[in-house]
């Protein structure tokens, strides 16, 4: 009896460990405390009775060679999907974006003193917004913030801001 107990146990270690160790390009390792986990937040600049809330999954795609991500804001209002991979003629992760509303974008990452750095051109109708720019940072108490600027009309302003947590039961909606 204790030798099954044993051998259970250790199938569950295996298991676990198989689970934690998902196959990731070494170009995008930087991403890896994202990924198989979902992440919810809320936009600093909405209003306490109208909050913007977007929740976001990543994970593995491609066999580790890029990494999925999809998000939605406000139960399906907005959403999208982002497919994140090394660029080797240009030596850079690169990233494709695509939105619920008609849009995409063509971006690229970098990890500067800790922080991701992106930059993006937008491609399609984006309410005016040709580029988009953004700094995100892990929190010494695990969350995740991300600070993005929009190119709209010459000027650059602030687009978002959004500070988020793991969420295990947050679901991605689309309508």
């Amino acid at each position: 009896m204790k030798f099954h107990l044993l051998i259970l146990s250790l199938i569950g270690v295996v298991a676990t460990a198989a689970a934690n160790d998902v196959r990731l390009d070494s170009h995008l390792a930087i991403l890896r405390p994202l990924l198989d986990k979902t992440w919810k937040g809320t936009f600093t600049n909405s209003k306490p009775d109208q909050p913007v809330v977007d929740v976001q999954k990543w994970e593995s795609a491609l066999n580790g060679h890029a990494v999925r991500v999809v998000h939605s804001i406000n139960n399906g209002a907005y959403g999208g999907e982002t497919i994140f991979l090394w660029d080797e003629e240009h030596r850079t992760i690169a990233y494709y974006y695509f939105a619920t509303e008609g849009f995409m974008t063509l971006g690229t990452l970098a990890e500067k003193e800790g922080k991701f750095v992106t930059h993006e051109d937008v491609k399609g109708d984006a309410d005016g917004v040709t580029e988009v720019r953004g700094i995100s940072e892990f929190l010494p108490d695990g969350k995740f913030h991300v600070r993005a600027e929009y190119l709209k009309k010459g000027q650059w302003t602030l687009g978002h801001e959004v500070t988020y947590e793991e969420a295990p039961d947050a679901k991605v909606v689309f309508k």
